[in-house]
C-alpha cells in the first residue's frame, strides 16, 4: 500500500495483510483480514514508531524509503515487542545500524530475547519522557499489560496523534487509512471483537490508563493504532467505546450458546430464544460447531446475559463447548448473567458443570439455571423453556 500522510511530518508506512485469517495461532480468527500500522515522524530529526510483521518487511522499507535515507534515520521506537509489530525490528536495524532504539526496560529486554545477538543503542524510557525532534516533541506513556508488560504509548504533542500501538485496534484490512474513508460500523465490529477476545481481562488497567492520560493533560486529536484505520474523525468514539467495555456496561441483550446430538438441546435453545424474544429483548442464538467462538465473545461484550446448553456425553458436556468456556474463564468479562441448560439420557452432568465453569469465569448464575430435561423435552417441558427465556429477558431489562 502507497505511504499515507496522516499530518504533515507524520506518515503511516506500514502494510496490509488481506489474506490472514488466524492471529496468535489458531486463537483469534481475522475475517477481514489485518494491518501492521507502522509511523514516520519526520522533522529536524526523524524516528520510526514500530515496524511490521517479519513477511512484510520489504513493503516497510519501500516505504519508508520513499520518505527519507535509510542510513539517516535517528530513533525507532518501539511501542510493543509481539513480533507482528517487531518482525522487521532486526532488518531495519541493520539497514540503520545508526539510529537509537526508544522503549520500555521490558521491552528492551525482550527484542534483545526475541532477536539474539545484535548490538544496539537502547535508551530506556519512562511515562513523561520525551524526544525532541525539532518542532515535535515525541512523550512517551508506559502501559504495561495492554496487553504486554512492555507496552507503551507514543504522543506526539504538537499534533495531538496518540500511536497507542494495540490500543484502539481493529483487525481490519482496507484500501483506505482512516475512519471517515471506511464503512465505520464494520470498524467497530471488529474494534468490538479485538476488546472482547485480547484487552477484556485487562480492563481495570484500560480504566486506570484512560484516567491517567487524562489527568497528563493530553489533548487527543488523532489516535493511530498498530492493526486497522486511523482515528481521525472522532476518536472520541472508540475512546468511549472503550471505557464502556472496561467498565462492564453491556446493552440489554442474551446471547444463547448451545450444541446438540439429536435436537433435544435444540429445542430447548430454540424455546429459550422465543421466551428472551417474547419480552422485547434482543438475543443472539449461537449453535456452537458451526459458529466462530471469537465471534461469540464478541456478541457477549455487549450483552448482559449469556446462556449455554450441552447434551451429556460421558457425563461431561460436549468437547466443542470447551473452548469457549475456557476462554471465558480467561477473559472474565464483568457483570454477566448467566445459565446453563441441556438435555440428558440415562445420566446428566453437563448442565452441572457448565454451570460451574460459567461461575469460575465470574458469570453470576441466574435462579432459573440448572434447566435439565430427561431424553426429549414435552410440550410442557419446552413452556417451560419459553418462561425461563422470559425470566432471563426481565432481569436483563
Amino acid at each position: 500500500m502507497p505511504v499515507t500522510k496522516i499530518v504533515e511530518g507524520i506518515y503511516w508506512v506500514g502494510a496490509v495483510d488481506w489474506n490472514i485469517r488466524y492471529f496468535h495461532g489458531p486463537a483469534y480468527s481475522t475475517h477481514r483480514g489485518t494491518t501492521y500500522n507502522s509511523y514516520l515522524v519526520k522533522d529536524e530529526k526523524t524516528a520510526l514508531v514500530d515496524t511490521v510483521y517479519g513477511p512484510f518487511t520489504a513493503e516497510l522499507v519501500k516505504n519508508l524509503r520513499e520518505i527519507i535515507d535509510l542510513s539517516k534515520l535517528d530513533y525507532l521506537v518501539v511501542n510493543h515487542i509481539e513480533t507482528d509489530h517487531s518482525g522487521a525490528f532486526p532488518e531495519i536495524m541493520r539497514l540503520a545500524p545508526q539510529a537509537k532504539v526508544y522503549c520500555t526496560q521490558r521491552a528492551a529486554e525482550g527484542l534483545q530475547k526475541i532477536y539474539q545477538g545484535g548490538n544496539w543503542d537502547f535508551n530506556i524510557v519512562r511515562t513523561g519522557d520525551t524526544l525532541n525532534l525539532g518542532a515535535k516533541t515525541l512523550t512517551f506513556i508506559e502501559a504495561p499489560m495492554l496487553h504486554w508488560p512492555d507496552s507503551m504509548f507514543t504522543y506526539v504533542k504538537e499534533d495531538g496523534v496518540l500511536l497507542p500501538n494495540d490500543a484502539f485496534g481493529q483487525h481490519y484490512a482496507s484500501s483506505f487509512r482512516f475512519d471517515d474513508e471506511v464503512d465505520i460500523h464494520e470498524v467497530m465490529d471488529e474494534a468490538a471483537k479485538y476488546y472482547a477476545n485480547i484487552l477484556l481481562p485487562f480492563s481495570a488497567l484500560v480504566l486506570k490508563k484512560l484516567e491517567e492520560v487524562t489527568n497528563m493533560g493530553i489533548d487527543i486529536k488523532i489516535i493511530g493504532p498498530s492493526h486497522g484505520i486511523i482515528w481521525r474523525q472522532n476518536p472520541g468514539r472508540i475512546i468511549d467505546a472503550y471505557l464502556k467495555w472496561a467498565k462492564g456496561d453491556a446493552d440489554s441483550k442474551v446471547v444463547i450458546v448451545y450444541d446438540t446430538m439429536w435436537e433435544s438441546t435444540h429445542k430447548m435453545a430454540l424455546a429459550l430464544l422465543e421466551g428472551v424474544q417474547s419480552q422485547g429483548v434482543g438475543v443472539k442464538l449461537f449453535k456452537m460447531s458451526v459458529s466462530d467462538r471469537n465471534d461469540i465473545i464478541k456478541e457477549l461484550i455487549n450483552a448482559k446475559a449469556i446462556l449455554v446448553g450441552s447434551p451429556t456425553i460421558n457425563n461431561e458436556f460436549l468437547p466443542n463447548i470447551a473452548p469457549l468456556l475456557d476462554d471465558l474463564k480467561g477473559l472474565k468479562p464483568k457483570n454477566k448473567i448467566g445459565m446453563a441448560f441441556g438435555s440428558y439420557g440415562w445420566g446428566g452432568g453437563a448442565v452441572k458443570l457448565i454451570e460451574e465453569r460459567l461461575k469460575g469465569a465470574g458469570v453470576a448464575l441466574v435462579e432459573q439455571s440448572g434447566l435439565a430435561f430427561k431424553w426429549v423435552p414435552t410440550p410442557e417441558e419446552l413452556k417451560q423453556c419459553f418462561e425461563v427465556g422470559q425470566q432471563v429477558a426481565a432481569q436483563v431489562k
